[in-house]
């Protein structure tokens, strides 16, 4: 298994596991991130997306340059909109919660071997 499909697979893992730990704690996670609702069920979606992408070595490298690239858009968005337009949470310690996967998924995308990456 590669980079990509392995930074997946943990990642979409920790991202599956945050949402769902959202909804059963109903606080901020553990006293740091801000959650809600939506937040919550996109941290699960997310996490659908790279696990799923973890299943084949050209899915990875799409999923995690994706849902990095998401991320990282999404971290940056925290700065100037910390309530992110009173939809989800992105200010506070999301901000480097989000621009640190981001760059660690595009990272795992991006060096993938030529020949993982031609596949994609």
């Amino acid at each position: 298994m590669g980079m990509a499909r392995t930074i997946a697979a943990v990642f979409g893992a920790v991202y599956l596991v945050a949402g769902l730990a959202g909804f059963i704690l109903e606080t901020p996670l553990f006293g740091l991130f801000e959650v809600n609702t939506l937040h919550n069920v996109v941290h699960i979606v997310l996490g659908a997306i790279l696990l799923y992408g973890a299943t084949s070595t050209s899915l990875a490298v799409m999923t995690t340059r994706g849902v990095g690239g998401l991320l990282a858009v999404l971290a940056i968005l925290g700065i100037p909109f910390p309530d992110g337009f009173g939809l989800v949470p992105l200010g506070g310690n999301d901000i480097w919660l989000h621009a640190a996967s981001g760059v660690i998924l595009l990272v795992a995308g991006f060096m993938a071997p030529s020949a993982e990456a031609a596949t994609a």
